[in-house]
């Protein structure tokens, strides 16, 4: 996993707790016990606690996107600046896990300015953007992608099973730095 430019192994005490956590809550809470997803889902919260790594699609200028409709835009190859079906692939994916990092560890920050109705359409119309870009992600199906298309395919179905156990570690995560469950003052987060 890069973070700047190194990696975090697999057996970094981030990566063991992430991995736990998300086992642990998909297993028990919706009945997801497939490793592949839960190591994809563990290791894509290890990748975004690095900030740089939730703005790492960036117009042909430069600009980082932090939008979903603009990476959307970005992400078409016929009508928009993607100058490639890779290109594609690496937007969609990237909005797949942006929505369903956001969704399920901040869903209230999504469009948090808005009335609540407005925001419960938004996070629909989120939902749906990573939905629908996990399945195209799983479209490309051939040549070095063929085998993780199945693993892509699969998010897409379960979206929403991944965000509900995502925001349930979220939930776990925040009861952890509580000073009075600990037993001490110091915070461990």
């Amino acid at each position: 996993m890069a973070v700047g430019d190194h990696m975090i192994e697999e057996t970094h005490p981030l990566e063991q707790l992430f991995v736990e956590l998300v086992g642990r809550h998909y297993a028990q809470e919706i009945g997801i016990r497939d490793p592949q997803i839960i190591g994809y889902v563990a290791h894509l919260l290890s990748e975004f606690c690095d900030a740089e790594q939730l703005t790492k699609i960036r117009t042909a200028s430069g600009r980082p996107l932090n939008d979903v409709g603009e990476m959307l835009l970005e992400s078409d190859p016929i009508f928009g600046p993607a100058p490639s079906f890779d290109r594609e692939r690496q937007v969609r994916k990237h909005i797949g896990d942006y929505t369903l990092f956001f969704a399920g560890m901040f869903p209230e920050s999504i469009n948090h300015h808005r009335l609540r109705r407005q925001r419960l359409e938004n996070f629909v119309e989120w939902v749906k953007a990573g939905k629908e870009s996990y399945y195209i992600v799983s479209k490309f199906e051939y040549f070095e992608y063929a085998k993780v298309a199945p693993l892509f395919s699969q998010l897409s179905q379960k979206f929403e099973d991944c965000v509900y156990g995502l925001n349930l570690v979220k939930n776990e995560l925040e009861v952890m730095q509580h000073p009075i469950v600990r037993g001490s003052n110091e915070l461990i987060m």
